[in-house]
């Protein structure tokens, strides 16, 4: 006879995220939890594991993420070391541009292969689910190359990869003076894209596009069933986090320039803050998002590290941890589950990731730990024992 589990983790410390810690047990059944509880009350299992009283996290989720991409941007990173702003260099032709030219020369094959050591450096850390956007292809081949390319990684490790279409991530040559064009193509294109995405975003900002602009892509995307998220309110208040909370949007994400308006209206719409303090540090910017807004109103908060070439070149979740308490000012607590459950949400998998129940996947890290804190104090350091995805 079968035993109830095919594997069980015991003398661990559990933190579920969902209702506090266990001490006890964890158990998985055909990539799925089976069990949480004391020892003592363990059902048979084929393997038991004895954490010997390490800590139980679920597998970690970086739910804002631009893995794939051509080239990088270090020649502009010295350019903003000596006084350049990221609208001038926007502006000047690099930016998101200059990553445009790069992946749209580079092949399907090249994307996955140079994507896959930063993936790499996330699943060192306990990373099981991550996010990966397009929007560095800026046309319908391109993208759709990029989206192909995200899904690969996915088959090449053991990870979750969620895909998320951004064509709305900047105006391509081929449409300068005429973004509203560019709009059109892309709410045209959407129907040949969806198959290859999860959700939809767009860039919400004076250097790209206006919430009257994004509102007709993300109605476009809700008519598809496509579920959609934001870069918000990053370099000014465009009144963008509002606009994606009308669409139901899972996330918006950035908010250093979120006012009270917006943070009312992504708590009436259970909207996610996905907080990316990578970027805000790279960035140099001074502007924190209203974090204590926030929490007063109940918007759940995640955080993520906007691994990207230009603003945000971080593959590290628990730096970012470290980042969130320390530049933006949430708790442990709120660290922890900005890279488990809130994340979770924002992808909008809550149903499947994010906490320790039965009957989602068993996705764990494990910890060299003696407190959760040390996840979020430490910088550089990792202490991942070990990291379980779908039970194995």
């Amino acid at each position: 006879m079968r035993p109830a589990c095919d594997r069980i983790w015991t003398h661990a410390r559990l933190a579920t995220l969902r209702g506090g810690v266990v001490e006890g047990a964890i158990g998985v059944r055909d990539g799925v939890i089976s069990y949480v509880g004391s020892a003592e009350s363990a059902p048979d299992a084929a393997e038991v594991i004895d954490c010997g009283g390490r800590w139980i996290t679920p597998g970690l989720i970086d739910c804002h993420s631009h893995l794939v991409h051509g080239g990088d941007r270090a020649a502009e990173f010295e350019m903003r070391l000596a006084g350049a702003s990221y609208e001038e260099i926007a502006r000047a032709g690099g930016g998101i541009l200059s990553t445009m030219r790069a992946t749209r020369e580079a092949s399907e094959d090249a994307l996955v292969e140079s994507a896959l050591p930063r993936l790499d450096a996330l699943i060192a850390e306990g990373v099981t689910t991550v996010e990966v956007k397009s929007g560095y292809g800026l046309d319908l081949d391109n993208e759709m190359k990029m989206l192909r390319a995200a899904r690969r990684l996915g088959d090449e490790r053991a990870v979750s990869v969620a895909t998320t279409f951004l064509g709305a991530h900047a105006l391509p040559p081929e449409f300068s003076g005429d973004a509203d064009g560019y709009i059109d193509m892309l709410c045209a294109a959407l129907p040949e894209i969806a198959p290859l995405a999860d959700a939809v975003d767009g860039f919400c900002e004076g250097i790209a596009f206006s919430p009257v602009q994004i509102g007709r892509l993300f109605a476009a995307a809700r008519r598809l069933g496509l579920p959609v998220k934001l870069h918000a309110e990053q370099l000014s208040n465009s009144r963008g986090a509002e606009m994606a909370a009308g669409h139901g949007a899972l996330s918006a994400d950035h908010l250093e320039h979120l006012e009270e308006a917006g943070v009312a209206a992504m708590a009436r719409a259970g909207t996610v803050a996905v907080l990316l303090p990578g970027a805000f540090y790279f960035m140099r910017d001074t502007k924190v998002p209203p974090v204590a807004a926030l929490r007063r109103a109940g918007v759940p908060m995640a955080i993520a590290t906007d691994c990207n070439p230009g603003t945000a070149p971080l593959t590290s979740l628990l730096l970012a941890m470290n980042m969130g308490a320390t530049l933006f000012g949430l708790t442990v607590e709120e660290c922890l589950a900005g890279v488990t459950r809130e994340a979770a949400r924002a992808l909008g998998m809550l149903d499947r990731v994010g906490t320790l129940e039965v009957g989602k996947w068993c996705d764990l890290a494990i910890w060299d730990i003696e407190r959760p804190a040390e996840l979020v104090y430490r910088m550089g350091f990792n202490p991942l024992h070990a990291r379980v995805w779908r039970g194995i």
